[in-house]
Order: structure tokens, then C-alpha cells, then sequence
């Protein structure tokens, strides 16, 4: 039973301490401030799906390229 409690994943602050974790949250960040954005234009909600298609087509590639300008510097 010891060796039950070893092999169980790791959570909680390991998992929000890995780079693959914060550039997630990062990205979900931005389309959420898209999403409002956006919804303020349109003058409804245009809800998660539309923005997330539309932020990945219009904004990820040159928002990736910036991230990773940014993170080679720090």
C-alpha cells in the first residue's frame, strides 16, 4: 500500500510550476481578453469557441513568436 502513495501523479504546485502549465494559462489568457474584446465589438458575447478560432487564425503565431522573444530574454 506505501507504493500506492509514490506512484500517484503529481498535482497541485508542481503542476502549476511547469513551463508546459504557464504558457497554457498565458494563451487562455489571451483569449479571453479577446473574447471580451471581441463580445464588445459584436455588442453580445460571442462566446469561448469563436474567439478561441479567431484569436488562433488572427493573433497565435505572432503572439508565439513574441512569447518566446520574451522568454529567451529573462
Amino acid at each position: 500500500m506505501a507504493d500506492d502513495k509514490k506512484e500517484q501523479l503529481p498535482t497541485g504546485d508542481l503542476l502549476k510550476s511547469s513551463s508546459l502549465y504557464r504558457e497554457f494559462q498565458a494563451e487562455r489568457e489571451e483569449i479571453l481578453k479577446h473574447k471580451w474584446i471581441e463580445s464588445e465589438k459584436a455588442g453580445h458575447d460571442i462566446g469561448f469557441e469563436q474567439a478561441l478560432t479567431d484569436w488562433i487564425v488572427r493573433h497565435r503565431s505572432k503572439w508565439r513568436k513574441a512569447r518566446q522573444i520574451q522568454t529567451a530574454h529573462q
